[in-house]
Order: structure tokens, then sequence, then C-alpha cells
């Protein structure tokens, strides 16, 4: 990861998802590397290959956001990534990462929540406060798990997801869409190194640069214990922390899922 030239690895990385023919250019013809040349890049975008060449390498520091947004066209990036693309030329000063501190009037929140599995977690997912009916779910839904470790590195929760694939590619980009350009923390650095070396699929997934904010989704699993379950969850920032998710699940109003879910529940309500 190099965080001394983001803005070149996030350019390199998307161009190189990016087909000819996506932008009306013709395919043909032989290519050392997949995607965008760079001077096509720089021809689509309306600037010099000389320039384009400056940002990749790093030795533009100030590009103008015009420019930016003109190579984000022709990168066919979204709002998301088109904004991430924008901070990384404007990194934040080096700073102290704050303390982890989940208010307690949300811990009594979730505490008291018997149909509903929820959690929250930092920009990392790093899991830091989880109700009984969301350990039930889970074991890794529990204080000072990081649910991306989890998710790629623990069989059995591999095996909980009928949805991994989607899961995995959704988690990686939301990992890099709550950073941000602030890419040489150390507790980020630890996280990406342990994954990238341990899962194929995680470096893989980590060089594409995708980024997507995070939001809810519909969560496909197979419990060990109730069966398939359909749930929905809810993201929610917390005010007053620094980048914390409250995230709720929820089934379908008279579904199997909000059935099994119950008895999944039970053993923790009963008195």
């Amino acid at each position: 990861m190099d965080v001394s030239n983001a803005l070149g690895e996030f350019l390199r990385a998307r161009r190189a998802l990016v087909r000819p023919e996506d932008v009306g250019l013709r395919g043909g013809g032989i290519r050392r590397v997949p995607g965008l040349r760079r001077e096509e890049v720089a021809l689509l975008a309306g600037i010099s290959s000389d320039y384009y060449l400056r940002l990749e390498q790093g030795r533009d520091r100030n590009p103008s956001a015009q420019v930016l947004r003109s190579v984000a066209r022709v990168l066919r990036l979204d709002a998301g990534a088109t904004a991430h693309l924008l901070a990384l030329a404007r990194p934040p000063a080096a700073a102290p990462e704050a303390p982890d501190a989940v208010p307690a009037s949300v811990r009594g929140l979730i505490d008291g929540w018997t149909r509903n599995p929820a959690y929250v977690q930092n920009r990392y997912a790093d899991a830091l406060a989880v109700n009984r009916l969301a350990t039930a779910l889970s074991p890794n839904y529990a204080p000072g798990v990081n649910l991306l470790r989890a998710v790629f590195l623990d069989p059995a929760e591999r095996a909980l997801r009928r949805d991994w694939e989607e899961l995995t590619e959704e988690g990686v980009a939301v990992l890099r869409g709550a950073v941000g350009p602030d890419l040489d923390g150390p507790r980020l650095r630890e996280l990406v190194a342990e994954l990238s070396a341990a899962s194929e699929r995680f470096r893989q997934l980590w060089e594409r640069h995708d980024v997507r904010p995070r939001r809810g989704r519909l969560s496909r699993l197979r419990h060990p214990e109730v069966g398939d379950l359909d749930l929905h969850s809810n993201k929610l920032s917390i005010d007053g922390t620094d980048g914390l998710t409250l995230v709720v699940f929820h089934a379908e109003p008279g579904s199997p899922s909000e059935e099994r879910l119950e008895a999944l529940g039970a053993p923790a309500t009963a008195p």
C-alpha cells in the first residue's frame, strides 16, 4: 500500500478496469496491461499525456478539481469514487486516531432490543458493542472482533454467508470509502497487511480500489440452528463519534425469516 502516492495508485488501479470499448475506443492491438493506456485517458480527459503521467507518478500534488472530475468521467467513476478521488488529492494532515467510545445511551438502546440483532462498529469494521440476538446470529458479533477479518478468514463465517462473494467485495470497498485518504494509520496498515497476506481474495479486491459508501443491504445467511435467513440491515451514523456506525437487522414482517429470527432469539428472551 503506497501511501506516499495514494492518488496515483488509485488512478492506475481504476484505469486498468476500463476497457477501450467502454469509452468509445477501438480495442484492437496488443496491450501489455489491461484497461486504458495513459495517453487514452489523457486524450479523453482533455489534458496532456505528460500531465496525466505526472498525476500517476505523484509529481503533481495539487491538481485542480476540474481536471480530476474530467479524469473521473473517463474512468467511469460514480459519485462516491469521484469524491474519494478528490479527497486523495488533498489528504488531511496526520492526526492521532481517536479512541472508539460507544455512547452509553446507544449501548442501552441495543441491549433493550430483543427482536432486532444490532451492533456498533468503527470505520475498520471492529465490533465495539453487540446485543445478544446479534451474537446468536454469529459468534463473531462480539466486542473486539474485526468483522472483515472474520468474513475473510473464519471458515464458519464463510459457511454462514450465502452471499459471501458479494459481501466480501462490498466490505473491502466500504473500508476504502470509510478511511478515505487517511491510509497511513497504524490500525489500517496492520489490518490490510494481515488480510493481504492471509487472503488472496482480499488482496485482489483491495488492489481494485473500489469505493462504496456504507449503506443498508440484504444479508442472506444459512444459520446452523434455524436455517436460511434473509435480513435487511440499516446502517446509521452515530452523531458525536469518530465514524461509528449502528447496524440494525430486521426481517420482513410475516416472513419465514421473521419466524426463524424469533426462534433464534427465544432462549435469550426467556425469563
